[in-house]
């Protein structure tokens, strides 16, 4: 897999951006920032972003900017800032229209049993990358990754989101990240994994000053990347703004996470 085998061992891969498009100017402001810190660290980057959210709680919040406007946003960050560029799909029928425009598609966490989905997928011969549902195991994994292989696709990445624990929290099992790295490279997702779904308000929390506690972790066991999400103002994000990481606090951040790569890396 191109984009993972250039990574050197005292580094690790960053995919990173807000949660959905929510504008071409914020998303450029957003990946110009992150250009700028992992260039100067040298750290391999991939630019994310939802062209649509499709799973929301409540019919009211905020799903996108128009499929082909956001998809065209996304492919406009590839071209200007020569990085790759990763969205999910949420429908067979998605898979070939955002190949059209992005170099790594994502099978989000709820969908990663849906075959026809992750056999549409695996046809465009782009990188998959597939997040490990909150109700499954590491292990039964497996059958995602086969189903992508067995259509004819190698080019495989899985994420852990974290775990449903009771009815309003998720856990990281770090047990998991052992079992999923036997299947396909593996990233660690850290803002999602510190939220808090299904609150009465409709919309989901989180805890932020999580986010740095379980990165670190991550790169200790060895992930091969880092997922995250990050805003100028995530309190004024239009989706998932409670469990985003400011985009002022990321450069910290990676610099430390990669003080303990650098370490780990000598193990």
């Amino acid at each position: 897999m191109m984009i993972l085998n250039e990574i050197p061992k005292d580094k690790f891969l960053l995919i990173a951006g807000p949660c959905a498009i929510e504008g071409e100017e914020i998303a450029l402001k957003i990946a110009e920032k992150l250009i700028s810190i992992t260039s100067k660290h040298s750290i391999p980057f991939v630019f994310k972003g939802s062209y649509r959210k499709a799973n929301r709680t409540r019919l009211d919040s905020f799903t996108g900017i128009g499929d082909l406007k956001a998809l065209k946003i996304l492919k406009k960050i590839n071209s200007e800032f020569n990085v790759p560029v990763i969205t999910d799909i949420h429908d067979k029928n998605e898979a070939d229209i955002a190949a059209e425009y992005v170099d790594i598609l994502q099978i989000p966490a709820f969908l990663a049993r849906q075959t026809d989905l992750l056999v549409s997928a695996a046809k465009t011969n782009k990188i998959i990358n597939i997040k490990k549902g909150q109700f499954m195991s590491a292990e039964s994994m497996k059958y995602a990754v086969d189903k992508v292989k067995q259509s004819g696709n190698d080019n495989i990445m899985l994420t852990e989101r974290g775990t449903q624990f009771g009815y309003n929290d998720l856990i990281v099992d770090f047990r998991g990240l052992s079992e999923l790295k036997k299947l396909a490279p593996t990233i660690l997702d850290v803002t999602h994994s510190v939220q808090r779904p299904n609150q009465t308000s409709g919309v989901t929390g989180g805890n932020p000053e999580y986010i740095e506690s379980l990165a670190r972790a991550g790169i200790v066991n060895n992930v091969d990347g880092i997922f995250l999400e990050t805003h100028t103002n995530p309190s004024e994000a239009k989706s998932d703004g409670a469990n985003m990481l400011n985009i002022n606090n990321l450069e910290e951040l990676l610099n430390n996470l990669l003080t303990l790569r650098e370490a780990t890396s000598k193990i």
